[in-house]
């Protein structure tokens, strides 16, 4: 005897069941997108990069005392700002701040990079300096959800879900997202989630920042109780009552997305070990991202998986820098917290790119380095010492995946309060990175509760200038 939604699937008498069946249909269609090659099978425009390697500086670095040099803000210290402030502020500032530290120009492009990132500048001629990014948030959980989502209000697929949506991974045995000791913070999840894309395009996190990336391993990777052959009969079983259920039901996005997940899963337990085994690497290798030392081993070993894993396919991979004691979010006590900061992260990010150069992978591989925002001018809390959130105007820089580079884009204000010239919003930032790896930001589209969603939402331009 049939059910009545059994009836309604398998008559052809209504048009609500042709309705229901076509949407069925659309939704199997998403959920059966493989893991392997993605949403497109081709590229929408010459791709430039295959893959995206993203180093997040959790909190907010200052730009003025980075990659932003000012030297009116050095003559002008103490100084009342003379412009006025943004309407919407996070916290009330004082007069302007100079920075702690000098700039010195490197390579043959010139550049003047801080001392605070002594090893970095080195790789100045292989890096695009973009000195007029803004944003719309002040606070750390919106403006970070805007870096990651493109949204700083709704719950939106983050750009590493929208990478691996559009193009997949090139390794079936491991996950095309992989985000590393991930800040639960501020956003949390929802930084690395797939939200209302497939559930299979969501990023596979690696440990959390409370942990050391010592630790950052895929919980339950190994089975103690099962073999592999046994799990091999577990899944084919799943799948057959899977087929047998849908066959009476219709299809099943949410379904299909979770044998999905238990498929890789099960391949992921011959791959992952192995990628994360650090010690088939040289003594070399291990010195050139600072394991030896106490103060860089953390993000080096960060950095060092994060080439491992993109040297196997993996398309998105984001390691975090969000130290628990002082983050780089120094409203007080600026030149200690950006000092230590830095000294963690410096030689690490120079062994990445060096790392990537030799191998030749930076060429097709986008390595992305920033905050949610930078910082102000002007000066708050005690002593003369600290910075408040500034989305105003501040810097980000790429490498590699097709970037001209030994350059610097755009520019904020004499002393880094506004993006003034060639402005780039995150909107613009997102369709760009899109761009190299081939993607239309544009056609990269999902229907969703009625409308198409994309990464750039309404807005976003190509920065062309920047593209080699």
């Amino acid at each position: 005897m049939l059910s009545r939604r059994q009836l309604l699937q398998r008559s052809s008498a209504g048009f609500g069941s042709l309705a229901l069946a076509s949407m069925l249909a659309d939704e199997a269609r998403a959920a059966n997108s493989s893991n392997k090659t993605g949403e497109f099978d081709s590229p929408h425009i010459p791709a430039k990069a295959k893959r995206v390697i993203f180093l997040f500086m959790k909190g907010g670095p200052s730009h003025m005392d980075t990659f932003d040099y000012k030297p009116q803000l050095q003559k002008d210290d103490k100084k009342p700002l003379p412009f006025e402030k943004p309407r919407v502020q996070f916290a009330p500032t004082g007069e302007l701040l100079a920075s702690p530290w000098k700039f010195k120009q490197y390579g043959e492009s010139g550049i003047r990079v801080s001392e605070l990132f002594p090893h970095v500048a080195e790789c100045v001629d292989d890096m695009c300096i973009i000195n007029s990014l803004h944003g719309t948030n002040p606070a750390h959980g919106g403006a970070s959800l805007k870096l990651h989502t493109g949204s700083d209000t709704f719950v939106r697929p983050s750009m590493g879900a929208w990478v691996n949506y559009g193009l997949g991974t090139e390794n079936s045995n491991l996950p095309g997202f992989i985000t590393i000791c991930p800040t639960l913070a501020h956003g949390g999840t929802k930084n690395w989630s797939s939200a209302f894309l497939p559930a299979a395009y969501s990023g596979t996190p690696l440990g959390n920042a409370s942990l050391s990336s010592e630790q950052a391993r895929v919980k339950y990777i190994q089975n103690a109780k099962l073999s592999r052959n046994t799990q091999r009969l577990q899944l084919d079983l799943m799948q057959s009552l899977n087929t047998g259920f849908q066959e009476q039901t219709g299809p099943n996005a949410a379904l299909e997305a979770r044998i999905k997940s238990f498929e890789l899963a099960f391949r992921m337990q011959t791959e992952m070990p192995a990628a994360l085994d650090l010690a088939a690497e040289t003594q070399a290798t291990h010195e050139l991202y600072g394991l030896d030392n106490p103060t860089t081993a953390d993000f080096g070993r960060q950095c060092l998986m994060a080439r491992r894993f993109a040297e196997r396919g993996v398309r998105f991979v984001q390691i975090t820098h969000s130290n628990t004691e002082v983050q780089w979010d120094q409203h007080g006590n600026l030149k200690k917290g950006h000092e230590q900061n830095a000294g963690e992260v410096d030689k690490p990010i120079a062994g990445l790119l060096r790392d990537l150069k030799a191998r030749g992978l930076l060429e097709d591989t986008l390595v992305l380095w920033g905050g949610e925002f930078g910082r102000t001018p002007t000066c708050q809390g005690k002593g003369h010492n600290g910075r408040d959130h500034n989305p105003e105007g501040f810097t980000m820089w790429l490498a590699g995946g097709g970037v001209k580079t030994g350059i610097q884009y755009g520019s904020t204000d004499e002393y880094g309060y506004y993006a003034r010239d060639n402005k780039v919003h995150i909107h613009d930032l997102h369709a760009t990175m899109l761009h190299l790896l081939g993607m239309d930001h544009l056609r990269l589209t999902y229907r969703h509760a009625g409308r198409d969603f994309r990464l750039t939402d309404v807005a976003g331009h190509v920065v062309h200038d920047i593209i080699a």
